[in-house]
């Protein structure tokens, strides 16, 4: 199912917002679209408590045409700081009626189209997770990757604080999720080209520059290694690396549309000054 909706604004992205850092929270205060008809894409990561990732969707949501949001893996945490104690799946469905309430796209909601410059275009945010499949070199199991991963002290703070339940494990979550997922982009028009938002990329080769080559653990999964063929992706929008950076894969276009911590973003030349531009296409651009 989509809805339609476009103009002659920009499809813009970003992901990873972290607004529990005060720079950050910053950024987002100062967000906002230089033409009326923009939309924002936010590929997850924006805080980890209830009350923080409503403002930081809900902010920029009374600025853009409309906001389309994935989730991240924090936002997923059952934090300690958090008073919203839910858990999992339960989690999950409370946030994306936060959203709804707020008027924020989710996984859940009907496709929008962006009938914008260069469109149109189904813009489908994902909720996909990850199941370990992209392992660590020598290793053959989730088992043996974690044993590595916590041998060199790289852990993802999931192993902690995203719980899966009802699902015994984060991977049955993570393949329930690609399987009714994949259900729903079949469904799209075979002539319509989509605009996939994930919080994790849907191809490993984006993880090939990880300083901790370990960490693609908790970065995707095997089973969406085809996705951008079989959904005639434009782009692919995705965060998590804190690697903003653009990548081609067989024809197509992978944007990483990270903000990162203030520590990581501080040393770069160009400090963070806003979001992403997707669609209209740079001149020159592939």
């Amino acid at each position: 199912m989509t809805s339609r909706a476009g103009g002659a604004g920009r499809l813009l992205a970003i992901s990873d917002l972290h607004i529990g850092y005060a720079e950050n929270r910053a950024l987002v205060e100062a967000m906002r679209p230089e033409r009326d008809e923009d939309w924002l894409l936010v590929a997850g990561d924006v805080a980890e408590t209830v009350s923080d990732i409503r403002w930081a969707l809900k902010t920029p949501a009374g600025r853009f045409a409309k906001v389309v949001w994935a989730p991240g893996n924090h936002e997923l945490w059952t934090h300690p700081r958090d008073p919203v104690t839910l858990r999992g799946v339960a989690r999950y469905e409370h946030l994306v009626e936060m959203c709804r309430d707020i008027g924020v796209t989710t996984p859940e909601d009907p496709y929008p189209v962006w009938e914008g410059p260069d469109g149109p275009v189904a813009v489908a945010p994902l909720f996909l997770l990850y199941d370990y499949s992209f392992l660590p070199a020598g290793c053959a199991t989730k088992e043996e990757g974690l044993r590595y991963a916590h041998g060199t002290g790289i852990v993802c703070n999931d192993e902690y604080l995203l719980h899966p339940d009802p699902h015994p494990t984060r991977e049955d979550w993570c393949r329930a999720r690609v399987a009714e997922t994949g259900r729903r982009l079949a469904e799209l028009p075979a002539d319509l080209p989509t605009v996939l938002v994930n919080h994790y990329p849907l191809d490993r080769h984006p993880c090939d520059v990880l300083w901790y080559p370990e960490f693609a653990m908790w970065c995707g999964t095997e089973l969406t290694a085809d996705w951008h063929r079989r959904f005639r992706v434009e782009t692919m929008v995705y965060g998590h690396l804190h690697i903003p950076r653009t990548t081609w894969h067989e024809g197509v276009r992978f944007e990483e549309v990270s903000v990162g911590y203030p520590r990581e973003w501080r040393g770069r030349p160009h400090p963070p000054g806003g979001p992403r531009r997707v669609l209209p296409r740079e001149v020159g651009a592939g």
